[in-house]
């Protein structure tokens, strides 16, 4: 029998965290059950993983998760002496086919089980603006196929009509259908002959449709594929010269990042999303500073958050157009966020008086963001000790005729 080799790589980075085993299993713990995974190590383990001890693939991930997370950078199973997992699939290097793979995985029933247990990473790293722009070798034509702009203006409306259905019933129904969509239908137009208008067109497109997918894996609680998606989205953004859609869907990964409390990285997230896009008008302004504000609250920074709150406000008052179908900004999102930032910073009752204040200004269009609005407002009101305030408040789905 073969003697193990004891872990000296594993080690070294243990030692670089400055955590003793009891932590470090503790954090692997917390990772853990992030995934719905719950695990139960303690000291005794690590001393087994040091020893040489392989954990299987899923520990695997969430070892290596907790020490990125710890040391502020990504760690890989081989600089952790860890084998990659058999079923570890690369990163396809052709921005399509990593497209295609992703959606088949979150098509596929028997796999959408491995894809929800993907963990939301913060050692992510971000492809820069300048990085992507022009970025398109992998979405060169070639094919017999050609497209014009009236399949552009189909995923337009197709992403849409998805939209639409998340507003009403949320992402969980909706995901898959753009999933389906992105694989059968808008991977082979991204590949398809196209004149250069028409091909960045598309490429705008599809970053749409993969921000939005992006932004219903969030939804259900997927962090790992939604950072996937929204990866992706911003490969095509750069692609297409986008400075929306890329600031938009950065924007969007700051939101996740703060609210599963990872304040540094969502204020790093917001700030590169506002740093892209410096011409921005006054409604994309206020867009990027209202979270800046909230990332900011959620890092202690007070005066940071109420600069960036009066910022957010006055772009508001300037904005004159309401933006894209989905994901614009509103009174209803500024005061949203307003309430954000007033509870982080300790002010519950002005929390609930700024939250109360969006519930007024929301269009009932919006189903599926108010049910979760009333929801965290309830919360609020209930943590005050106003429990009947907190019962009226609670959503209960809205009649479609709802003024």
């Amino acid at each position: 029998m073969a003697k193990r080799e004891p872990n000296v790589a594993l080690g070294c980075l243990l030692a670089e965290s400055r955590w003793t085993h009891r932590q470090f299993a503790w954090a692997v713990n917390r990772v853990g059950t992030e995934t719905g995974t719950p695990l139960r190590y303690d000291e005794s383990a690590v001393s087994h993983w040091l020893s040489g001890t392989v954990p299987r693939g899923a520990v695997r991930a969430c070892i290596l998760e907790a020490l990125s997370r710890r040391l502020g950078r990504p760690v890989t199973h081989a600089e952790a002496g860890l084998p990659v997992p058999r079923d570890h699939s690369p990163t396809a290097a052709d921005t399509v086919e990593g497209l295609i793979d992703l959606g088949r995985h979150d098509m596929d029933p028997s796999r959408r089980s491995v894809l929800g247990v993907s963990l939301f990473s913060v050692a992510l790293t971000i492809p820069g603006w300048p990085d992507v722009i022009g970025r398109a070798e992998a979405i060169q034509s070639g094919r017999t196929t050609r497209i014009g702009m009236n399949e552009v203006d189909m995923v337009i409306a197709m992403t849409e009509r998805v939209s639409e259905l998340d507003d009403q019933f949320g992402g969980r129904h909706a995901r898959p259908m753009a999933a389906s969509f992105l694989v059968n239908t808008v991977a082979s137009y991204l590949r398809a002959d196209a004149p250069e208008d028409v091909r960045k067109s598309m490429l705008s497109a599809a970053s749409d449709l993969l921000y939005l997918t992006g932004y219903m894996a969030v939804d259900e609680g997927l962090h790992g594929l939604a950072q996937r998606y929204y990866v992706k989205a911003l490969e095509l953004a750069g692609a297409a010269e986008d400075h929306l859609t890329y600031c938009t869907t950065l924007r969007g990964m700051s939101v996740q990042a703060v609210d599963l409390r990872h304040g540094a990285k969502a204020m790093e997230l917001a700030d590169v999303a506002a740093a892209a896009s410096p011409k921005a008008g006054p409604r994309m302004r206020a867009f990027l500073a209202g979270q800046q504000a909230h990332a900011a609250a959620q890092t202690g920074d007070r005066t940071g958050a109420l600069r960036y709150v009066r910022e957010a406000e006055g772009a508001m008052d300037r904005a004159e157009s309401r933006g894209k179908a989905f994901g614009s900004y509103d009174p209803a999102a500024l005061n949203y966020h307003i309430g954000r930032v007033r509870y982080e910073l300790g002010d519950k009752a002005g929390a609930i008086e700024a939250m109360r204040q969006a519930d007024r200004l929301r269009p009932s269009v919006y189903q599926r963001t108010r049910v979760h609005r009333r929801g965290l407002l309830a919360e609020r009101q209930l943590e005050l000790g106003h429990l009947e305030a907190a019962c009226a408040t609670w959503p209960l789905p809205l009649p479609s005729s709802a003024p």
